[in-house]
């Protein structure tokens, strides 16, 4: 289980440990259900938090979970972003909390929560929920005060141990953590550096100075390719801004830690201040063109001076480098982007930045939307991934600012392929909604809003609300919206078995076909299709479906091909055509959204395999794949919707009969613990993985680890194990942290000689 968290990123320098810190924090994991770490910004709570997580995977069965709340800004996302973290994909008829509660409660599962001290009310809110609802789950926070829920154990987590004397060996002072902390950094940026006898009395001068806490003691060695640690502690002592007062008092430290990023921003250059408060405004990562658009412009800056300073910038560590599969991103702790954010709201540049940061987003999904059908598709998708945070906040400002909720009704209803491929459905209901509220009723694109925001109400098949909806996007005269309105009332009909769904859909079509939106064709396409399958026109479904398949041949799409593919297998299997041509159709889509990582869809697709073997009178076969199928429903939360719950059903309770409850129940356990990649026909050419477990890792940890040494990229691991490649990543993280390895190479080096030695027992 993964979240977008500073807890769950492997950090790019190794963990100084805290033996004790991490021992109590383990004794009250065990002692209660809720323990919050708390302390001075700063101090290291995400660090241990992520340290003790990492090492409990074996105790919680059912999980470890995180959630980091930093990059959020709107206490009504906290549930959204547990159940992101969890992968669930929201399902009809069920709000956030209420999917994560379904989810966790019969699992003994490890919540992390990370960085709630801002959304203080909303986290203790779910907390308080979870742990009422759910008897196994054990939740630890992090925060910079108590959550004051009900049975909440508190730990004030201290800065790193200082030597009490300045005269002291190198040896001895290395046996502190604020010293060893400083050595290891300084030597990530200085290679040869080391704390020897003829410097220790400065590094242990400068890590006092810093009252031991590590991201000051973090942004001080990052100076040491120019300054010796003579010079670096002269000028903390000398700077009239950091305290040297020995009190240790949680204020004082507030302050010791502000006057140091103080003098780290006073040894920036003008450029790299200006970049560093305007960089500020982004809630997650970003890239290098994002950058550039926020920074440039205003105040002389080129795109060439905002690289350079980007430069600086993570030279300084200030900013930290995040490398991707075609592109570096870059992040900063949630400190230095408060201290940022000060800056910039002193500037008085603060509203300029935000509209240029939204603007930005705005583009961003555009594009998106430009290059969604085609090959660009899944680029696209870990484009939009990637900056989800910052989506959020160009949405949440946009629906702050006066005058700009037309731009937050644009951006929100741009993509929604990508929510709903996100598992976040719900999410985009809101979002629409809030923007919807936000424009005045005569605002352009107000009914094509509201059509989308039906059609999204049907997704979670909530049949009143898109009835409303469409009823309000029908009163406005706009020729523009007439194609989202079909496209609705089409899916609206369907669902509730309602004539006239067909001319809905095929109206819907024609319009976007004049209008040469292909991408917005599709859907109602497939709705077309299913319709005439399901009146006894098989030819045309056919002809429909194939014609929809072609359209995304054509483009290089893969997303609606699986759409059209998997349409094409149900007209033959469920309404009298060639069974084989039907198997072989959903294999085809089964294989895209292996591929994709897609999990709902792959549910769906072995669910229809499932229905071919029943067609078939291959009972057993179907047990099994009704039981891998379950499992894939069971990884997103979700069952099989009323779209298809009576084809389900019926096939189903057809296995059973035929089989007998004894030996569907054993068919159907057996499936559940087979990998969906075995529901394909033929043997896939993927690497074997030994059963044998690597300790200190757990199983998956295990499997994963075998896949990486097979050459494999987070992406096919993602594919082979059919998860999200957010997972596998995490899962990565938590290899690093047992095994303090830096790289994916160290890893497979390991693997490798643990294989040796096994075949050579």
């Amino acid at each position: 289980m993964a979240g977008g968290s500073e807890v769950h990123r492997r950090p790019l320098t190794s963990y100084v440990g805290r033996a004790d810190d991490e021992n109590e924090v383990r004794r009250l994991l065990g002692a209660g259900r809720s323990v919050t770490l708390t302390g001075v910004g700063g101090v290291g709570k995400t660090r241990l938090a992520a340290q003790v997580a990492s090492s409990l995977t074996r105790a919680f069965p059912g999980g470890v979970a995180v959630a980091g709340l930093g990059e959020l800004r709107d206490e009504r996302l906290v549930a959204r972003t547990v159940a992101d973290g969890l992968g669930l994909h929201d399902t009809a008829g069920r709000t956030d909390l209420e999917a994560v509660v379904s989810y966790l409660r019969p699992r003994r599962s490890l919540l992390v929560l990370d960085n709630c001290e801002h959304l203080l009310a909303g986290s203790a809110d779910l907390v308080t929920a979870l742990l009422r609802d759910c008897p196994d789950l054990v939740v630890l926070a992090t925060s910079r005060c108590s959550l004051g829920v009900p049975g909440e154990h508190v730990l004030s987590i201290p800065p790193l141990a200082v030597p009490h004397e300045q005269n002291t060996t190198s040896q001895e002072a290395l046996t502190f953590g604020a010293v060893r902390l400083f050595a290891e950094r300084a030597a990530v940026v200085v290679p040869s550096f080391e704390v020897t006898e003829n410097n220790v009395a400065d590094v242990v001068r400068l890590c006092r100075r810093l009252d031991g806490l590590p991201l000051a003691i973090e942004l001080a060695a990052a100076r040491i390719r120019v300054l010796s640690p003579s010079q670096i502690a002269d000028r903390v002592e000398n700077d009239p801004g950091v305290l040297a007062t020995g009190l240790r008092a949680p204020v004082e430290r507030h302050r010791t830690l502000r006057a140091t990023l103080d003098w780290s921003h006073s040894l920036c250059t003008a450029t790299e201040r200006i970049v560093w408060a305007r960089c500020s405004v982004f809630a997650g990562q970003f890239d290098l063109s994002a950058a550039e658009d926020v920074c440039t412009g205003d105040g002389g800056l080129d795109a060439m001076a905002v690289l350079d300073a980007v430069d600086g910038l993570v030279d300084k560590s200030v900013l930290a480098r995040i490398d991707g599969t075609d592109r570096v991103h870059y992040r900063m702790l949630r400190l230095i982007r408060e201290y940022g954010g000060g800056r910039l709201a002193d500037s008085g540049d603060e509203l300029a930045i935000a509209r240029k940061h939204r603007d930005h987003y705005a583009r961003l999904i555009e594009q998106a939307a430009d290059t969604w059908f085609g090959p660009g598709q899944d680029d696209a998708y870990e484009r939009l991934i990637a900056a989800h945070a910052d989506i959020r906040e160009a949405l949440s400002w946009s629906l702050r600012a006066p005058g700009e909720g037309p731009v937050a009704l644009e951006m929100a209803t741009g993509v929604i392929e990508y929510w709903v491929a996100r598992g976040a459905a719900w999410e985009l209901r809101d979002w629409i909604d809030r923007a919807l509220d936000a424009v005045s009723p005569d605002t352009r694109g107000r009914a094509r809003g509201l059509a989308i925001a039906a059609l999204c109400a049907a997704l979670h098949a909530d049949l009143p609300r898109a009835r409303r909806r469409l009823t309000a996007a029908e009163a406005i005269e706009d020729d523009e919206a007439l194609p989202y309105i079909a496209h609705a009332r089409a899916f609206v009909r369907m669902l509730s078995i309602e004539p006239d769904s067909m001319t809905q859909a095929a109206e819907a079509v024609r319009i976007f076909g004049e209008r040469g939106d292909v991408r917005r064709q599709m859907h109602p396409m497939f709705l077309q299709g299913v319709a005439l399958a399901y009146r006894g026109d098989l030819p045309g479904a056919r002809a429909l479906l194939g014609s929809m398949r072609l359209l995304c041949e054509e483009a290089g799409e893969f997303r609606y091909r699986s759409m059209a593919l998997f349409g094409m297998g149900v007209a033959e299997v469920c309404f009298g055509g060639d069974l084989d041509d039907g198997e072989r159709f959903i294999r085809s889509a089964l294989e895209i959204d292996l591929r994709t990582s897609d999990v709902l869809s792959a549910a769906y697709r072995v669910d229809g395999l499932a229905w071919v073997s029943a067609r078939r009178g291959e009972w057993v076969r179907a047990a099994e794949l009704f039981g891998t199928a379950a499992t894939l429903w069971d990884r997103c939360n979700a069952v099989p919707d009323v779209a298809v719950t009576a084809t389900h059903t019926t096939f189903s309770e057809a296995t059973r009969k035929a089989l007998g409850a004894e030996k569907f129940d054993a068919a159907f356990a057996e499936g559940r613990r087979r990998n969906p990649h075995d529901a394909l026909a033929g043997p896939q050419a993927r690497p074997e993985v030994p059963s044998d477990g690597l300790p200190p890792l757990t199983p998956r940890e295990s499997e994963i680890a075998w896949l990486v040494a097979a050459g494999l990229s987070n992406r096919e691991i993602a594919a082979r194990l059919v998860i999200a490649r957010r997972t596998v990543e995490t899962h990565l993280q938590h290899i690093a942290h047992k095994l303090d390895f830096a790289n994916r190479t160290q890893l497979a080096v390991w693997v490798e000689q643990r294989d040796a030695a096994r075949r050579t027992r």
